[in-house]
């Protein structure tokens, strides 16, 4: 026997007016979500997904609307509700878990009124016992010291508890429908799995329909029981997860598996082992504190030259601090750092000079692309600026390097003319590694530079980073928590746990029989790979 339906989405078509016109963004889907099931939204940036999770809720903004198709939550279709209406439907019939914590809390309030809220809104219960169930709710999604951590302000929380938090939220009026829209795109492995359990072990509990949106497709394979493929709006396969993600019959389909590091484990052939020789990279004995806190605690590693050298940990390892002190930006208080041969002491912040020396061997790729562009700057002045600090060449001379250095990364030169925030996510991302090899630096630290990118997108980026260092020779330190990626193209990797080094060796070595419980830990939340079909 069929379980109900809970929300059926039948011919949706969606558009929205730009001031360049009329752009649709989903086109003629089509989905059921049963209760106690699963369904996966997948697809790349850009293909409707959030669209589809904002239309089922009625949320989209002024300027978009439903052009064709109904929705039907509970066998009512709500499509032509007025604003009234839905917001009486939200947080009762439908919770909703959005992709960023940080920015979907009020932080001027406290956590636990942020759940109360939910129940007091909906006349779901008085003030008072709002508050004792937001409590429970808390609890519920395994935040600990759930009382005390009611009364915290969101930024007294890390990553995971707020998504803990917001799954509270979503829970709170007891709905029978779940929009979990990329629930846990920025948390670590480890958090990431726990997140989905919990969402695994609610449904099962209370019996929930879940439309789970995502990028990530080996996150789908393990949590969901069908799968949606979407491209630019349309549908491109529909079925059970096994059926779509073992035997695909979209080729589209096909490339977002061979795109997904978990699905796709030997894209690259890496080395087995290091090549002799003196290390490009060395840091020994490392210790770095804030106040009396070591971030790093006696760490010691070597990155060989023309290889690829992966640090690994969840979120306060230490990973961050390590790169900013590799490339100069931070000082350290114990230990040595050798860059290139060249030796740095402890408690000497680089001058001047130093800082121009080193610039040239070693560059840093930071997370945030955005972050890392001043967004007054043009793309190509953004490129030239190492040249411009370090006094290379002349203006000519400059506009040259950066016409070379896109035409590097795969970028067009007329792109030079253009803003930062006119570009998608992953040409920023070429844009940053462009203005780092300006200088011809043989090093890379590359600090977590795919994790806001969808599978796609960093796909491209991986192929375009293994593409410059086998042709440029560089070596790079790769710093991610996606243990996935790491598989795929490193060839040495070093385990961080709280500021200390708990495993160092091949790749190949590390991952079939890790020595440290922690690593074990890792390599056991990261998604499998399922069986192919021949």
């Amino acid at each position: 026997m069929n379980s109900p339906v809970l929300l059926s989405v039948s011919g949706l078509s969606v558009e929205y007016t730009t001031r360049s016109g009329v752009r649709p963004v989903v086109r003629d889907v089509s989905l059921d979500v049963q209760q106690g099931r699963v369904v996966a939204v997948v697809g790349q940036s850009g293909s409707g997904k959030s669209t589809i999770a904002r239309a089922v809720q009625g949320l989209l903004p002024e300027n978009g609307r439903v052009t064709a198709g109904q929705i039907t939550i509970a066998g009512t279709e709500v499509t032509g509700l007025s604003a009234g209406e839905w917001r009486a439907l939200r947080g009762t019939s439908i919770g909703f878990v959005p992709q960023d914590p940080l920015g979907s809390l009020d932080p001027l309030k406290r956590v636990g009124d942020q759940v109360a809220e939910v129940l007091i809104v909906h006349r779901l219960a008085g003030r008072r016992a709002a508050h004792r169930r937001a409590v429970e709710l808390l609890e519920t999604v395994g935040i600990k010291e759930p009382a005390r951590r009611a009364a915290d302000y969101p930024h007294q929380l890390s990553g995971g508890q707020l998504q803990r938090v917001l799954i509270a939220i979503a829970i709170a009026g007891d709905p029978a429908l779940l929009i979990a829209d990329e629930p846990t795109s920025a948390l670590d492995v480890t958090v990431q799995q726990r997140i989905l359990n919990l969402l695994d072990e609610l449904r099962r509990d209370r019996g929930l329909g879940v439309v789970f949106i995502t990028h990530d497709l080996a996150l789908a394979e393990h949590h969901s029981d069908s799968v949606v493929v979407l491209h630019e709006g349309h549908v491109r396969e529909a079925g059970p997860t096994t059926t779509v993600l073992i035997n695909p019959q979209a080729e589209y389909t096909r490339q977002l598996i061979a795109d997904a590091p978990a699905l796709s484990p030997d894209k690259y052939a890496r080395a087995a082992e290091a090549p002799a020789g003196e290390p490009i990279l060395q840091v020994t004995d490392l210790v770095k504190r804030y106040g009396d806190t070591p971030v790093l605690d006696g760490v010691s590693l070597k990155v060989q030259r023309g290889t690829i050298h992966a640090l690994v940990g969840e979120s306060g390892s230490g990973k961050t601090t390590a790169a900013r002190v590799l490339a100069g930006l931070t000082t350290f208080d114990a230990g040595q750092v050798r860059v290139d041969g060249v030796v740095r002491e402890p408690h000497r912040a680089l001058d001047r000079a130093r800082q121009r020396a080193q610039a040239r061997i070693l560059q840093m790729v930071h997370q945030n692309p955005l972050a890392s562009l001043d967004p007054r700057f043009t793309i190509g002045e953004a490129i030239a600026e190492p040249l411009r600090i370090n006094r290379i060449g002349s203006r000519a001379d400059r506009r040259l390097e950066v016409t070379r250095a896109l035409d590097r990364v795969g970028l067009p030169a007329s792109l030079a003319e253009r803003k930062p925030g006119e570009i998608s996510g992953g040409q920023r991302q070429r844009v940053v590694l462009a203005r780092a090899l300006v200088l011809s630096p043989p090093i890379l630290v590359l600090d977590e530079p795919t994790s806001a990118l969808d599978v796609t997108v960093q796909a491209q980026v991986v192929d375009l980073l293994i593409e410059l260092q086998r042709d440029l020779g560089l070596s790079y330190l790769f710093i991610s928590h996606d243990l996935s990626l790491i598989r795929q193209i490193a060839d040495q990797v070093s385990v961080l746990e709280h500021g200390r080094l708990v495993e160092t060796g091949p790749v190949s070595h590390v991952f079939a029989a890790p020595s440290a419980p922690y690593t074990q830990r890792l390599l056991d939340a990261v998604p499998g790979a399922p069986a192919r079909a021949a």
